[in-house]
């Protein structure tokens, strides 16, 4: 049966139903928001200690410290980068993007979190300073740093464009893990996942509720900066889109590299810096302890 029969006929009283007043699914106002005062006054303090330059079209992977600052900077050209966080002690553990955004929102921006997958459910990295924070929601509803979108991948393009391309993030992030933990391809694979679409303006279409992209607003010397609240393994990809304004997942688009940098406040403040613990849950799912 099509929708425009009878049986599928609007009722009555459609506009009242479609007129209830929503509620938020997960209010976290219980949560513990960031110290971010305490947090710029650690990153006053900081040095810096590591940088990695993320070719374009491709990733990187790098290690960062509990307690460490990661910046992420948009150079030479406007470039958006897709994120994975892993546990660096436990690659199981790895960022829930879309748990991220049943807490914080579709957007993340300044004091929001990465949270990580089940049975963890903690804090991985909070946004300290994010220079796009001015954006905000533009007439199509496009924002910045989305955590509704997946990754681009082959499996993707090959099912929509009967192709097979190498260098979309997917692949970019399975290759960088795999060279920075020394395994084979199958088995970094599996560990990569949903990410931060980091500088990437994209929203949901109102008619259709379709994931779409438009140029990103940043520019060179723009940046997203992390404090990363475990030890980390940081995944990196400078998209194939460059700054996504028409095509992604092909050599069309104009790329630049991205640049990320550590800052460390050293040692003591480290030392002092108290990872979040694991979910409390005692894990039952109601069988009993």
């Amino acid at each position: 049966m099509k929708p425009d029969t009878p049986q599928f006929a609007a009722p009555p009283d459609a506009e009242h139903r479609r007129a209830r007043t929503p509620v938020i699914c997960y209010p976290p106002d219980t949560l513990a928001g960031p110290d971010l005062e305490a947090l710029a006054a650690m990153r006053a303090g900081s040095v810096p200690v590591k940088t990695v330059t993320v070719p374009a079209r491709d990733a990187r992977c790098l290690r960062v410290e509990a307690g460490q600052f990661f910046r992420i900077t948009s150079i030479e050209g406007p470039q958006v980068g897709d994120l994975n966080l892993w546990n660096a002690d436990d690659l199981n553990e790895r960022f829930y993007s879309g748990k991220t955004r049943a807490l914080h929102g579709s957007h993340l921006s300044t004091g929001d979190r990465m949270w990580s997958n089940f049975p963890n459910l903690r804090p991985m990295a909070t946004i300290t300073e994010d220079t796009l924070d001015w954006y905000g929601f533009d007439r199509f509803g496009g924002a910045v740093h989305d955590v509704i979108g997946t990754r681009c991948d082959p499996y993707t393009g090959r099912l929509l464009g009967g192709t097979d391309y190498h260098y979309c993030c997917h692949s970019n992030l399975t290759r960088a893990l795999a060279d920075f933990t020394g395994w084979p391809l199958d088995r970094a694979e599996p560990h990569v996942h949903d990410v931060l679409n980091v500088f990437m303006c994209t929203g949901l279409t109102r008619d259709t509720g379709q994931y779409f992209m438009k140029a990103s607003p940043v520019r060179p010397g723009d940046y997203l900066e992390f404090i990363a609240e475990l030890d980390l393994i940081v995944g990196l990809s400078a998209c194939p889109g460059g700054d996504c304004a028409e095509i992604h997942t092909s050599d069309i688009a104009q790329c630049h590299p991205l640049l990320v940098e550590v800052f460390d406040p050293g040692p003591d403040i480290r030392a002092r810096h108290h990872k979040p613990e694991k979910s409390a849950y005692d894990g039952s799912h109601g069988r009993g302890s």
